[in-house]
């Protein structure tokens, strides 16, 4: 009996899809097999070839031929004399990463651009006057604290008039 790896058609028309499959040679091309060892989707982007290469190299040792689609299959994913060079299609984001970067975006522009002209000058409005205050602020503490060194220098002036005028009034006296 021979027996061949070749691909049966799947899909709808103008989408096919391939079973990888070992079949007798004799049987229709979509017809009975003896095992399916994997598939290939030409549609997608880059293509889908997924093939289960111990049971491929089994039956290439038992004598099955490969057709010359399966073949050049075999050649790309490095199970008969080749490299594996296949090219692989990124990975796809899942629907709660994507629900969750929306939320994220959604609620970082609620919080800035969701507000009424009111809102956003009363929010523009303590943001001007913050650099302003703080310099009045400065400017008060250091009238205070020059206020604060000439008060000492005044009291010890006063506290030595009357020192001088104590003696001066004794000798007086």
């Amino acid at each position: 009996m021979a027996v061949k790896i070749r691909l049966k058609r799947m899909g709808k028309i103008r989408t096919p899809f391939y079973r990888i499959v070992v079949a007798d040679a004799r049987t229709k091309r979509d017809g009975r097999v003896i095992e399916e060892i994997g598939t290939y989707n030409p549609k997608a982007e880059p293509s889908i070839i997924k093939v289960d290469g111990e049971r491929a190299k089994y039956w290439l040792g038992v004598g099955a031929q490969p057709t010359e689609a399966v073949a050049a299959l075999l050649k790309i994913t490095g199970d008969i004399g080749g490299k594996n060079t296949m090219k692989f299609a990124d990975e796809k984001r899942t629907k709660e990463d994507i629900f969750q970067d929306a939320l994220k975006d959604l609620h970082s522009e609620a919080k800035s651009d969701a507000t009424t002209k009111k809102a956003a000058a009363k929010k523009a409005a303590p943001k001007a006057e913050d650099p302003k205050a703080d310099e009045a602020k400065a400017e008060e503490t250091s009238a205070e604290d020059a206020k604060a060194e000439e008060t000492p220098a005044e009291d010890a002036k006063a506290d030595e008039a009357p020192a001088e005028a104590a003696p001066s009034d004794e000798a007086k006296a």
